[in-house]
């Protein structure tokens, strides 16, 4: 039987008070607050649209772009973007750079192995930032391509496509990292000391995405986002994304969830929001910047949009061992809440804890959307198709 609310809104009704600047948006750190003194249902009829933001460590994140032709034409085999190989066996001028792939020529992986300075997330950072970048392309040559190289410098504005294009972003949840041997271990998401001196993290906690909408409810495919200073679309659900993971009583998934995959065109995007980055004894990976609105359509979605970092239960999880060895248990959850304090106790250990996610940039992202949505800039779209979640 369909649930029947108080409150019901359209997302139709919600853009025609956004277009007469009727609309009340606030971020979701502000909503906690609503919605705590004023309960579900006052909180849903005053407010329209609750916006979120996360600035995190996003690996499964590249750029799909076309190189043009120019004559004598090319079908290119081998392409790289200043010495960071791409995938080019897409279709005659297209290749594909990803964020976590190191350049051939790094000098510090000459010296320290697996210690990447430079990678595909640095190319898309200095491309949206307008810098010039090395072409280099390779190809067979055939009768209809007979080109068999090209190299040149080339800057977004010569790309005729270029298009931000991640298989896996916005973890619904994740994993509290730690290191339970005996020697320092590198890691996607940090250094971590041994004997379990540090606990490394990666959310935006009470404002990231989906702990605001941890049903996709209201996010899907065509979903209009913030991603990386601009406009982009959710596509559907990124790869690993989890449809029924163990939840709390607030609908929070208990660890890794649901991801999800978007695109957007660089032109326009800020290299404040997309951060190349190499991490000590692991590689390299990039910082994406993502904010997504959830229309508040009713009482339900005000409790969604409520969820305070004391809400949100993290798993944390030894990775000297457990995780390598495709271990799966925690060693115990904690919330949000503790990990932002500076330190969380496991088994009677106290752990400083380190955040790989940056809540200033987070809110600030969140804070952009709503001055977009606020100023009609920005409208808000139907999903033309949901993302299982149940």
């Amino acid at each position: 039987m369909a649930k029947t609310f108080e409150v019901n809104k359209t997302i139709k009704e919600i853009n025609e008070r956004i277009k007469n600047g009727k609309a009340v948006v606030v971020n979701a750190e502000e909503m906690v607050e609503i919605v705590r003194s004023k309960g579900k249902v006052e909180a849903a009829k005053e407010i329209d649209v609750v916006t979120t933001g996360t600035f995190s460590p996003m690996c499964s994140s590249g750029m799909l772009f076309n190189i043009g032709q120019e004559p004598p034409t090319m079908k290119t085999s081998q392409v790289w973007l200043n010495n960071v190989p791409c995938y080019a066996g897409i279709a005659a001028a297209d290749a594909y750079i990803g964020a976590t792939e190191p350049a051939e020529d790094d000098p510090l992986n000459k010296v320290y192995p697996g210690r990447f300075a430079y990678g595909g997330g640095h190319v898309i950072e200095d491309l949206i930032a307008g810098k010039t970048v090395r072409l280099k392309a390779k190809a067979y040559g055939t009768d209809c391509y007979p080109r068999k190289e090209i190299e040149k410098d080339i800057t977004l504005k010569d790309l005729p496509n270029a298009v931000m294009l991640n298989p896996r972003n916005c973890y619904q949840n994740y994993n509290c990292a730690v290191n339970m041997t005996s020697r320092t271990i590198y890691t996607y998401m940090g250094p971590l000391k041994a004997n379990q001196r540090n606990a490394n993290f990666a959310t935006a906690g009470q404002l990231s995405p989906l702990f605001n909408d941890p049903y996709l409810k209201t996010i899907g495919l065509g979903t209009r986002i913030f991603l990386a200073g601009s406009k982009g679309y959710v596509i559907g659900a990124g790869t690993q994304h989890v449809k029924n993971p163990a939840r709390n009583e607030r609908g929070i998934p208990l660890g890794g969830s649901g991801t999800l995959m978007i695109k957007g065109d660089l032109e326009g995007m800020d290299p404040r929001y997309f951060r190349g980055l190499s991490f000590q004894g692991y590689g390299c990976t990039a910082s994406v910047g993502i904010g997504i609105p959830i229309p508040i359509l009713n009482e339900e979605m005000a409790w969604y949009t409520g969820v305070s970092d004391a809400d949100i239960q993290m798993p944390v999880k030894d990775y000297g061992y457990d995780y390598p060895n495709g271990i799966g248990r925690a060693l115990a959850h904690v919330t949000f809440e503790e990990l932002k304090s500076g330190e969380i106790t496991v088994n009677g250990k106290v752990i400083p804890t380190v955040p790989l996610t940056s809540h200033v940039i987070s809110l600030e992202i969140a804070d952009k959307l709503k001055s977009w949505i606020q100023k009609g800039d920005f409208l808000l779209t139907e999903p033309v198709e949901e993302i299982e979640s149940t």
